[in-house]
């Protein structure tokens, strides 16, 4: 059956403060695996607890078992170098209300020796979750190429001759995955692809095409291995996620969808398309016109990088606009991101947290549902 929930929220909550000092203790080896794992399982059971009271008609894990939302490959696969938290935070960081960042890419960060899988990324996640809760659940993996800054013509070419070579194995780890999920019972699959929108910015297209991929040929590319994962998934419903940047309540890059827009949402196969729409950072609505009529848009309309809680009029004012553009029965609502797509999590306290998903399940039943 295909998902049609009209509120969702992104994949990442926020980390109880019990389950930051378990993971401290285990990196320091005071407590044991089956502790930690303890710890880790009172906190995903409160995590849906949490969703169900609000009345998500969707739930998941939090992805609270993850250093990062796209850690899990690393964790699960040998291969790596260099792969600790900064990992996934390197880059220029932009924020009005806790300031800007830079965080130095890691020296030695690459691929360095063929992949080996010692574990599934998400299995374990999803069967936990099935058996806490009778609602859609939901998981949520990596696009492929969002791992292809790993690969280094300086440090890989030992292990993988090519770029191409480095993600023909990345995709085909992923589709096993999503084939996993769906044998275990997984109707909705969800791939985030941050990278995409990070074209919008002209120091990161250089970064790419450095690397001999122009944008548009970038874009094709990483749609073909995106498609390839979703088509292993079937039959189970796909979301697809875009967004500029999450970390610690930082952004990286800012402008519309419209570059990107036509091959995104054009191409790519997913189902529902999960899209950041809080600020005028993220542009107008009308690159909507684009998106194919079998889609679902998700529109994030809630931030989840500042504590300070939406007001409902002005949520309904955007769905209004996006309304204008797109019928009403092809939208749902959501926060634009996760609230912790990094174990840090942003600043926002777990009060301001519950409060806005709270008001996006409040609005979808008013504006919405039928």
């Amino acid at each position: 059956m295909p998902v049609t929930a009209r509120v969702e929220h992104v994949g990442s909550l926020l980390r109880p403060p019990f389950l930051h000092q378990a993971r401290a203790a285990s990196d320091r080896g005071e407590i044991t695996p089956a502790q930690f794992k303890a710890a880790e399982d009172r906190a995903v059971r409160e995590v849906i607890e949490l969703q169900e009271e609000i009345g998500l008609p969707v739930v998941n894990d939090g992805e609270l078992r993850r250093e990062s939302f796209q850690a899990e490959l690393t964790a699960a696969c040998d291969g790596f170098a260099g792969v600790g938290l900064d990992a996934w935070l390197w880059g220029d960081w932009h924020s009005a209300e806790v300031g800007d960042a830079t965080t130095p890419r890691p020296a030695g960060l690459a691929v360095v020796a063929p992949l080996r899988k010692r574990r599934n990324l998400a299995a374990e996640e999803f069967t936990f979750l099935r058996g806490c809760t009778s609602r859609q659940a939901k998981v949520t993996l990596p696009s492929p190429t969002l791992f292809a800054n790993l690969w280094s013509p300086e440090l890989s070419t030992g292990a993988y001759p090519s770029l191409d070579a480095f993600m023909a194995d990345v995709t085909e780890v992923l589709r096993e995955e999503a084939r996993e999920l769906v044998r275990l019972g997984c109707s909705y699959i969800q791939l985030d692809a941050p990278h995409y929108p990070l074209l919008l910015d002209p120091t990161w297209r250089a970064f790419y095409e450095q690397r001999g991929w122009p944008m548009q040929r970038w874009l094709s590319y990483g749609i073909d291995l995106d498609n390839a994962v979703i088509e292993a998934g079937r039959p189970a419903t796909f979301g697809f996620h875009l967004c500029r940047g999450n970390q610690l309540g930082r952004w990286l890059v800012a402008g519309g969808y419209d570059p990107i827009a036509d091959p995104v949402f054009g191409r790519v196969q997913a189902d529902r398309l999960l899209l950041e729409y809080d600020d005028d950072r993220s542009g107008g609505f009308d690159p909507l016109r684009l998106v194919p009529d079998d889609k679902v848009i998700v529109l994030g309309l809630v931030s989840t990088k500042t504590a300070r809680v939406e007001r409902a009029e002005d949520i309904v004012g955007r769905l209004a606009q996006a309304r204008s553009v797109v019928g009403t029965e092809r939208l749902a609502i959501s926060p634009q991101c996760g609230f912790a797509t990094s174990a840090g999590g942003n600043p926002v306290t777990p009060e301001a947290q519950r409060d806005k998903l709270a008001l996006l399940v409040r609005i979808a039943g008013e504006f919405l549902d039928s």
